[in-house]
C-alpha cells in the first residue's frame, strides 16, 4: 500500500474577500475530488484572502501510480483559471 500526500501553495489575485476566496477554493477541491478520485482540505492560510494551502491525499496499491496521478494533479492546478500556483511538495508513504 502506497499513500501520497500533496501539499499545493495557491495564489488567488481575484480575490478581495475571505468570501471569494472560498468560492474559488471550494470549486478547486470539488473539480480536484471528482477527476482525480482523492481527498483535498484546505490546511493552511485559512484567513488570507489571495493565498491558500490545499492538501491532497491518495491511497493505492501501486507506488507508481500514485507517483503519476500526484504529477497529473500538479499538471491540471498549472493550468487552472482561477488561482496560481506557487509552490507544491510531494511525499509517498
Amino acid at each position: 500500500m502506497t499513500v501520497g500526500v500533496l501539499r499545493i501553495e495557491l495564489a488567488i489575485g481575484q480575490a478581495h474577500s475571505l468570501k471569494e476566496k472560498r468560492r474559488v477554493i471550494k470549486s478547486i477541491k470539488d473539480r480536484m475530488s471528482s477527476k482525480f478520485n482523492v481527498s483535498v482540505a484546505e490546511v493552511e492560510a485559512q484567513d488570507a484572502w489571495q493565498r491558500a494551502v490545499l492538501a491532497v491525499a491518495l491511497v493505492a496499491n501501486d507506488a507508481r501510480f500514485v507517483h503519476q496521478s500526484l504529477d497529473r494533479i500538479v499538471e491540471w492546478v498549472r493550468r487552472e483559471l482561477d488561482a496560481s500556483l506557487i509552490d507544491y511538495e510531494r511525499a509517498l508513504y
